[in-house]
């Protein structure tokens, strides 16, 4: 068995080849793009394995050198990070690292989904994209508006506000143009939103696992689909707890001496399924009792915590969305269990 290590690149790669000892047998450079390095790769002697860092387009490469090699590792960019603080660094020399932690099975792997959970995850992105632009435009509008002192109706946005808007008269040709350039520029936005929701609730009536988690108080559509999509099946994670690391909701640890200092949430892993958790723990707080319950017991009457409650409500959320599809079983409440959170 040969153990190679890639540093992999959009027009120049490096790879490492270890023997069965662990010790170097050469390495090269290829130039080119990622078909030139699985073209590289058929060239070593069958079988090895081989392992590279997570980047752009990683999935597409896992499945080419998953027909070639007996076993591909993908590792995690950041806990390689960790792993490897060095100030000589370049490509050739990660290639042997990466090949070193494949000899010694010491690699950080991350998950590497199939390609349509891949592009369904591009989607929601996308998605969330276009929501940040269109509520950009809206507030240049919102600034031009003001910047004449002129009062905007409180309903702007809908099929009268914006006649209003569009045919609103302007001191000079300029703000005109200016709010012409803007409304386009919301017209597209709004319609690119339209068609890629179409192809999400399409992909999300085909998922019985999205429905069974829109059964959670406060949860909608947007966020049970970016959960699924990111979680990817709930067998891979071996304890629930380990949901909320995933997610990037866990806080900081620093133990030393056996003293444990915890400091703010991670923030790893997808940020738009994290955004759109905390978003669904502020209406789920609002709907059901036990999430109400606990939100006030860690909120402990002082208004300062309300933003750490909140938090805590999002990792207790994304437990129970585990567990509900680890069982295959709704959300279900009772003013019991709401009793007991209070207590």
């Amino acid at each position: 068995m040969w153990y190679v290590g890639l540093d992999v690149h959009t027009r120049v790669s490096s790879f490492c080849v270890l023997d069965e000892h662990g010790r170097k047998l050469f390495s090269r450079t290829v130039h080119g793009s990622y078909s030139k390095v699985v073209q590289a790769m058929e060239s070593v002697k069958q079988p090895f394995s081989v392992c590279f860092e997570a980047s752009t387009g990683y999935g597409w490469l896992y499945e080419r050198l998953s027909e070639l090699a007996q076993r591909v590792m993908v590792a995690h960019p950041g806990q390689l990070r960790l792993i490897f603080r060095s100030k000589r660094k370049n490509d050739p020399i990660d290639a042997g690292r990466l090949a070193k932690l494949l000899y010694l099975d010491e690699v950080p792997p991350v998950h590497v989904p199939d390609g349509r959970v891949r592009a369904w995850r591009g989607l929601i992105n996308l998605r969330s994209k276009l929501v940040v632009r269109r509520t950009a435009v809206k507030n240049r509008i919102r600034a031009l508006l003001r910047s004449q002192a002129i009062k905007a109706p409180r309903s702007l946005w809908s099929k009268a506000g914006l006649k209003w808007l569009s045919e609103l008269s302007w001191p000079s040709d300029f703000e005109a143009l200016s709010r012409d350039l803007f409304l386009e520029e919301l017209r597209s936005a709004q319609q690119a939103i339209v068609r890629v929701e179409k192809v999400l609730r399409a992909e999300a009536d085909r998922r019985p696992a999205v429905q069974l988690l829109m059964t959670v108080p406060g949860v909608g559509i947007r966020t049970a689909e970016a959960v699924v999509a990111h979680m990817d099946g709930a067998d891979r994670f071996g304890r629930n707890s380990a949901v909320g690391a995933y997610f990037g909701l866990v806080p900081c640890l620093d133990s030393s001496a056996g003293k444990d200092r915890l400091g703010h949430i991670t923030r790893q892993g997808p940020a738009v399924a994290r955004r759109l958790l905390a978003e669904a723990a502020w209406q789920s707080v609002r709907r059901s009792p036990s999430m109400r319950a606990f939100f006030e017991q860690v909120m402990d009457g002082q208004a300062k915590r309300k933003k750490i409650a909140i938090v805590a409500c999002a990792h207790k959320l994304i437990r129970c969305m585990h567990a509900m599809l680890r069982d295959n079983r709704p959300w279900q409440e009772t003013l019991e269990e709401a009793t007991l959170c209070a207590a």
